[in-house]
């Protein structure tokens, strides 16, 4: 596990950015497996070295082994160190493209992003920004926000949505138009076309306080929100 700092930027056209600060990354991991992978590959080299000249030492001198099986057996072991080779290459490969965009993207913390999800933290300006992504075009939507206890405290509707992202600002207040407390909310959405019930997924919107890096690829920790893997961002203010 290693700390570094970095730089970066990410665009959507629906969307804008800015924020700086440090990221953890984990790079061990990636390590260990390329040197499992060379290991693995010279073994297997010297096991078959050592069965092939066993083979040639006990082979009938009336009727040795024919030229063209031993060039077959040289090739197929050339193959496998080949791809093994190839393989600790590619590895090495995405381990160091992962290290820098977790680099690059530890200029993220501090900024808000938005990506998918259903929790979200209502802070004390009293503004949320949320958002859905919709899989087709869509007759009507219908997006709840509730609080912590699942009671439904703003609902929004709209109909005639086409296919793809769009976004709603929550002014912080309820069907009544009292303001709600700062805390912890969720959002829900369902929708329908022609009848048929489309599922839309769920924007939800937190300001990043960490970026982490595994080998699953690069992900941000969002207040309020949770952990959202960097390519999944829709937005960034």
């Amino acid at each position: 596990m290693s700390t570094i700092n970095t730089t970066t930027q990410n665009s959507n056209p629906l969307f804008n950015t800015g924020g700086t600060s440090s990221a953890s990354a984990s790079t061990g991991t990636s390590a260990a497996a390329a040197a499992a992978t060379a290991t693995s590959a010279q073994n297997i080299q010297n096991e078959f070295l050592t069965l092939f000249t066993t083979q040639l030492k006990n082979q009938d001198p009336m009727n040795p082994m024919d030229s063209s099986q031993m060039t077959s057996q040289l090739a197929q072991i050339s193959t496998v160190s080949g791809i093994q080779t190839l393989n600790q290459t590619m590895q090495s490969m995405m381990s160091s493209n992962t290290a820098v965009q977790a680099s690059q993207s530890a200029a993220l913390i501090g900024k808000s992003v938005m990506g998918p999800g259903s929790q979200f933290a209502l802070g004390d300006s009293g503004n949320a920004q949320l958002g859905i992504t919709l899989p087709s075009n869509a007759d009507s939507v219908t997006v709840n926000v509730l609080d912590a206890a699942g009671h439904t405290v703003r609902s929004f509707s709209e109909t005639n949505q086409s296919a793809g992202n769009f976004s709603l600002n929550w002014d912080g207040k309820d069907s009544s138009g009292h303001a709600v407390p700062a805390g912890n909310y969720s959002v829900k959405a369902t929708a329908t076309y022609s009848g048929q019930a489309v599922t839309p997924t769920t924007l939800v919107q937190g300001v990043v306080t960490g970026v982490t890096s595994n080998t699953q690829g690069v992900s941000l920790s969002v207040q309020g929100v949770g952990s959202l893997p960097l390519t999944s961002i829709t937005q960034i203010n």
